[in-house]
């Protein structure tokens, strides 16, 4: 089992920048790659950013330039960072932290608004 607590969501102004924050704990080392994804009402839930175990990055071909993936290992925890940059309205939604192993552990979930 893995643990995922999210964190650093918020409002900000268009042009502004906000950093989530993800605490995966447990099975850490049973995890292949770490993901952030957002959703908006209405909407599937897409894909954000991605770093696999290696340290591959991927992005959405639309946040490239602006957001960075990254992450922190530590003995007992692998917090995940995304840092987002040059916010804009349709970044509005709500982020979640994804960590894949054979099952797909999700966070609860962070909201973020970006007013125009």
């Amino acid at each position: 089992q893995v643990q995922l607590v999210e964190s650093g969501g918020g409002l900000v102004q268009a042009g502004g920048s906000l950093r989530l924050s993800c605490v995966a704990s447990g099975s850490t080392f049973s995890i292949n790659a770490y993901g952030w994804y957002r959703q908006v009402p209405g909407k599937q839930r897409e894909l954000v950013a991605q770093i696999t175990s290696s340290g591959r990055r991927n992005y959405a071909d639309s946040l490239k330039g602006r957001f960075t993936i990254s992450r922190d290992i530590a003995q007992n925890t692998v917090t995940v960072y995304l840092q987002m940059n040059s916010l804009k309205p349709e970044d509005t939604g709500v982020y979640y932290c994804n960590a894949a192993a054979l099952v797909a552990y999700w966070g609860q979930g962070t909201q973020v608004t970006v007013s125009s």
